[in-house]
């Protein structure tokens, strides 16, 4: 019990700092104290070094030697590729998933839809997000293929503070909605060709989702990246 009580600890500290590095709180290349962090969560600083480790595999920290944990931004573009390669990737998972899902992964991914439906009438970003996560990650796991499904679940982590911020765009929460529904539709159908364009859709950040990914990142990190 104690075990599962610090990995839930981790996981809010990891999920605060996220936001707090998204949101721009801290320069590019700042070193994060550990001493106050842990003064600021309450906790010790164990909870708060795996959190560092997580967000050091998701890209946004950089552990040196010695020094402690370094804040690092991404760069805008190498952020859009990342998508770009996770649209093909969530594309090919609901592809699989199409023609291979079980009746207790339907089951389980119509639940997470449902979830998502009520945080979406409760408008409540957070709540939406963790339904958002648990709908995606059935799919990867209804794909039947596990390489690939850890394949997407190792680049889901890495992007998952700038998915988080896409979902604060105005009527973002319900296009992705919009486009749940399309994908599980698609899927309940057996529809391999059709999943792949909705999934392809929803992931990919073009028009003016590009635009809006590229606003709130530069908003964030306006003079906060060390030349």
């Amino acid at each position: 019990m104690a075990d599962v009580t610090v990995d839930r600890r981790t996981d809010q500290i990891r999920e605060a700092l996220e936001e707090m590095i998204v949101e721009g709180h801290f320069a590019d290349g700042a070193r994060l104290d550990e001493v106050s962090l842990a003064d600021r969560f309450k906790v010790s600083r164990t909870p708060l070094r795996e959190a560092f480790q997580a967000l050091a595999a998701s890209g946004l920290v950089e552990l040196r030697h010695r020094r402690g944990a370094f804040v690092r931004y991404p760069a805008l573009e190498d952020v859009v590729e990342m998508f770009d390669v996770m649209a093909e990737i969530e594309a090919l998972c609901g592809r699989y998933a199409a023609r291979r899902m079980s009746p207790e992964d339907q089951a389980a991914i119509e639940a997470a839809l449902l979830a998502c439906e009520a945080a979406a009438e409760r408008q409540e970003i957070e709540a939406y997000y963790r339904a958002n996560h648990d709908f995606h990650h059935l799919i990867y796991r209804a794909s039947g293929n596990r390489f690939l499904a850890g394949e997407a679940d190792r680049l889901h982590r890495r992007l998952k503070p700038f998915r988080r911020l896409q979902l604060r765009v105005r009527g973002r929460m319900a296009e992705s909605l919009r486009q749940h529904r399309a994908i599980f539709a698609a899927l309940v159908a057996g529809d391999a060709e059709g999943v792949t364009a909705v999934m392809r859709e929803h992931i990919a950040v073009q028009g003016d989702r590009f635009n809006d990914l590229a606003a709130n990142y530069r908003s964030a990190t306006r003079g906060r990246r060390v030349a």
